[in-house]
């Protein structure tokens, strides 16, 4: 099986910075990674400069990623849940996509992601929304 973990990824419409305080003080967790979309984006408009675009957080022995939303397009619902998908097979990767795409709505296709991993997002034949991250291995 290539999946390493299945990481809850909520989604914040703009309140991510109040939940991580909020997480931090109800929950003990610890923010491991903070990046907002204006820090590697010159072209990232002003209204979204600060928003948190991805959050990870020590939560006991878990994580809890979590973002601000995709500013371009209409957010989910406040307290959306995604599950994201540690991977390192490519191909797994792919095939599990694909079938989850089935009668589903692909919101992000896979394709080579900045951080340089396979990166897709698609909401399934359920309502459920499934956001892949494949390591890429070395030629």
């Amino acid at each position: 099986m290539s999946i390493l973990a299945a990481t809850p990824y909520l989604i914040l419409n703009g309140r991510a910075d109040e939940a991580i305080a909020h997480y931090q003080h109800a929950l003990g967790t610890t923010t491991t990674s903070l990046q907002r979309f204006g820090d590697n984006n010159p072209n990232c408009p002003e209204a979204l400069r600060n928003n948190v675009m991805h959050a990870e957080l020590k939560a006991g022995h878990g994580t809890l990623m979590l973002s601000d939303g995709p500013g371009a397009a209409p957010p989910p619902p406040a307290g959306a849940v995604n599950v994201a998908l540690h991977m390192n097979d490519e191909a797994q990767a792919r095939r599990s996509f694909e079938i989850l795409a089935d009668g589903g709505t692909v919101f992000q296709p896979l394709m080579d992601a900045p951080w340089g991993a396979l990166f897709g997002a698609v909401i399934d034949r359920y309502g459920v929304s499934w956001m892949f991250n494949c390591e890429k291995q070395p030629a």
